[in-house]
């Protein structure tokens, strides 16, 4: 999925387009190993297991995948790997409701 990842955020690189994640392995180090390995180019917190911003966000499984509009709304939401085509379909709906900056 790494791959998908790195290309959505070079693909909408000038966009208002952000990715992020949350890392819930059982120690920060593994994070920051897997963030060096695979080259990831968008930001990530350790949370652990069962931290404070899985239970906030009733996170049940992994991947779990939340696509946020400009107004914080929770408008997609997918838990397991999303198919590629479905996840950008979301994403390109709601760029196209963001208007054209100058």
């Amino acid at each position: 999925m790494y791959g998908h990842e790195r290309s959505l955020v070079q693909r909408y690189q000038d966009r208002p387009f952000v990715l992020l994640g949350v890392n819930t392995d059982a120690d920060a180090a593994t994070l920051k190993q897997v963030q060096e390995k695979q080259h990831l180019p968008w930001r990530s917190w350790y949370d652990g297991p069962g931290g404070p911003i899985c239970k906030e966000w009733r996170v049940l499984g992994f991947p779990s995948i939340f696509v946020i509009d400009a107004k914080g709304v929770v408008r997609y939401e997918h838990i397991g790997p999303p198919g590629e085509e479905e996840l950008e379909r979301e994403i390109e709906t709601l760029l196209h409701e963001v208007p054209d900056q100058p």
